[in-house]
């Protein structure tokens, strides 16, 4: 009997094993791919044919339904990186190391989607695309630290070495995320304040609705797309492994 098959029971920790993981991350991939999918579609519509035109910003502030999400998951996303890279780095464990590595290209994604959306919102409301304001700068940073840690991983030959290393780096970084946060109180910057707080919102109803729910389908988006990495990494570190072994010679029948 090959390895892969999960036994019987059910046990999250058993889930920390790559061989266990790797056959349950490909059954819920395509799951959060549909999630993503219909959500986009739904926020997409309501944001782009059933909002309202803005009084001040007329039709360009739209954009904030693709800019804030990009950007919110950006900074999410590095905080689960580096606590993945954290747990690998303390507890020794393959799988979380593998988790901040299949991670990490979508948060970049993230980071670059969130600057260049914020360039075509900023033509139109500050009259140019880039200015160097306290959050775009420490957002350009953020992309930086997630390129580094990119960089890091494949300039070591070593993989436990190379864990180590980014997760290092990954945890010195996320100093920078409170940053990018908190940038537009604490400095005088042309970025507009948060228009969704805890105590609630600015914005109207239907907008608030249809950014939410792209954020959902960005949240759902990066959640398939690490699993379906992680699931590339296990294929890549294991290779040497038996139950891989079992894995290729069932594929090849």
């Amino acid at each position: 009997m090959s390895s892969v098959a999960a036994p019987t029971g059910f046990s999250l920790f058993r889930y920390s094993a790559p061989a266990q993981f790797y056959p349950l991350a490909g059954k819920l991939a395509p799951w959060f791919y549909a999630v993503a999918a219909i959500l986009a579609a739904i926020g997409l519509y309501i944001g782009f044919f059933r909002a309202p035109t803005d009084f001040q910003q007329g039709d360009a502030y739209r954009i904030i339904f693709i800019h804030v999400p990009s950007a919110w998951m950006a900074m999410f996303l590095y905080v689960v990186m580096a606590f993945w890279a954290g747990v690998g780095l303390v507890f020794n464990t393959r799988l979380s190391s593998l988790m901040a590595s299949a991670i990490a290209p979508t948060g970049a994604i993230m980071a670059f989607i969130s600057l260049w959306t914020g360039a075509l919102w900023g033509r139109p409301t500050w009259g140019a695309y880039w200015v160097w304001d306290a959050r775009l700068t420490s957002t350009l940073i953020l992309l930086f630290l997630y390129l580094g840690f990119i960089a890091l991983q494949a300039a070591i030959d070593d993989p436990r070495r190379a864990d180590k290393a980014s997760a290092v780096l990954a945890l010195v970084g996320v100093v920078n995320v409170p940053i990018i946060y908190f940038s537009v109180k604490w400095w005088n910057t042309l970025h507009q304040g948060a228009s969704v707080k805890p105590g609630g919102s600015s914005m109207a109803a239907v907008m608030l609705t249809a950014m939410l729910i792209m954020v959902f389908a960005f949240w759902a988006y990066a959640i398939g797309m690490a699993l379906t990495r992680v699931r590339a990494l296990i294929l890549e570190r294991e290779k040497r492994s038996q139950w891989v072994a079992e894995l290729l010679a069932a594929r090849g029948r």
